[in-house]
């Protein structure tokens, strides 16, 4: 399958957008989009690894205990278990590939 993420980034006005690409038995990819204040809040995957790749804008990741701001081209992973969140303190989206192995149930 090809897809171009541009086709699949949207926005909500109650909380950070997202769109599913692909799913599998053993990933899913999707698509986050936060706009301007918006945020995801800190969470975890008991049993899934994840990642961030930064497609456009900059946002502020957090991961446990350590926070950095991150741009575009850069990747964030999170480890099965390990607290993340992520908030757009800027002024344009932020647009984020995702990818959970395995895809929640």
């Amino acid at each position: 399958m090809f897809k171009d993420y541009r086709d699949h980034v949207g926005a909500r006005a109650d909380k950070h957008f997202k769109s599913t690409l692909f799913q599998g038995d053993h990933m899913l990819v999707g698509l986050n989009c936060l706009e301007p204040g918006q945020a995801q809040a800190a969470h975890a995957h008991a049993e899934a690894d994840k990642f961030y790749y930064v497609i456009e804008g900059r946002g502020l990741f957090s991961l446990e205990d350590n926070t950095q701001e991150v741009g575009p081209g850069m990747v964030v992973w999170a480890l099965a278990g390990m607290p993340h969140g992520v908030e757009n303190r800027s002024d344009s989206r932020l647009t984020l590939l995702v990818g959970i192995a395995p895809p929640p149930k």
